[in-house]
């Protein structure tokens, strides 16, 4: 019988998956429920403003545009996001319930990774849109047509799935035989693998793959975007031309702060210092709820068409209301 042959009946021999994991959270944390109940209302905000937005859009004919198809995109992944992760998290936290079976573990890291990729692949949609626009206007809308944007959407979310899917998967390939706490608020993919006590340098890798092909080029193509369309309003005379041209970004501009920054920040002081473990969980805990609270607000606050569309749909409703009293 050759080493490898033995290697192989050792490692079955010994391959673990456990029945569940154990969520650790919080430490010694004083009034944490209270941080709890913030996550709750967050998400409460977060599925009325998202779901205002999306219905806005979708009873709005005006609003039936490329542009506003990516930002219904962004506003299904928002709802998404914030629905796979926050009412388990309060589930697990605020009732005690902390165990949570293998299977369940994995899906809930599954959707929580994908929502989020999907925030940030559309925000680099959203900057091709502006790109198109103050680049090539004239061209504009032959360019950036519905059709376009809608294989353009669906290529996104096969992509994620192509990303996402094996990073999970590969989970399944690792034995347990040590700690099953994962020391954070929901099953993330790199506390996890962690815990595994074969080789898990091949997930390792994917999680690189994952943070470069979700973070690091999606920064970079909007970077790349916003320096072209800086190059293009340098050359428009009009300084209120160029103010006004420049206001259709500003919107789009803040989400990307508000979306990555954090992220950055939290990935960065991971790498090169020693958080402390309930500093890092409310940091990262904040990453992944407050952008998707935030958006649907500014996008209806910044954006006139959709502060029009939103009093049009209440002068529509009080004015049905009225006929129905007459």
């Amino acid at each position: 019988m050759g080493p490898e042959v033995k290697a192989a009946i050792i490692f079955n021999a010994t391959f673990v998956r456990p029945a569940k994991f154990y969520l650790g959270g919080f430490t010694n944390m004083p009034h944490v429920k209270y941080y709890y109940v913030f996550l709750c209302f967050v998400y409460i905000m977060t599925v009325l403003g998202n779901g205002l937005l999306l219905s806005v859009i979708y009873l709005v004919e005006a609003l039936h545009t490329p542009k506003y198809m990516i930002v219904f995109n962004l506003a299904f992944a928002d709802l998404c996001g914030s629905t796979a992760l926050i009412p388990k998290l309060l589930d697990t936290f605020l009732f005690n319930n902390r165990y949570i079976v293998y299977e369940a573990c994995l899906s809930y890291m599954f959707f929580v990774l994908f929502f989020a990729g999907m925030q940030s692949l559309t925000l680099v949609t959203m900057s091709y849109d502006r790109f198109i626009a103050i680049c090539f206007p004239l061209r504009y809308h032959s360019i950036v047509t519905k059709p376009a944007i809608g294989v353009m959407l669906l290529c996104l979310w096969v992509f994620l799935l192509i990303i996402i899917a094996p990073i999970v998967k590969l989970i399944d390939r690792l034995s347990f035989c040590r700690s099953l706490v994962v020391q954070t608020f929901f099953c993330d993919h790199s506390p996890v693998y962690r815990l595994a006590c074969n080789d898990t340098s091949i997930n390792n890798i994917m999680a690189y793959v994952a943070f470069i092909a979700l973070i690091c080029i999606p920064l970079i193509l909007i970077a790349l975007t916003y320096i072209c369309i800086s190059i293009a309003l340098s050359r428009i005379a009009s300084g209120q031309e160029r103010l006004k041209a420049f206001k259709t970004c500003s919107s789009h501009l803040i989400l990307v702060a508000i979306f990555f920054l954090p992220l950055l920040g939290n990935n960065i002081a991971t790498v090169v210092s020693s958080i402390q473990p309930n500093v890092r969980i409310i940091n990262s805990s904040l990453t992944h709820t407050i952008p998707a609270l935030l958006n649907p607000i500014i996008y209806s606050l910044k954006t006139e068409e959709v502060l029009d569309s939103i009093k049009k749909l209440l002068k529509r409703k009080r004015i049905s209301n009225t006929t129905k009293k007459w």
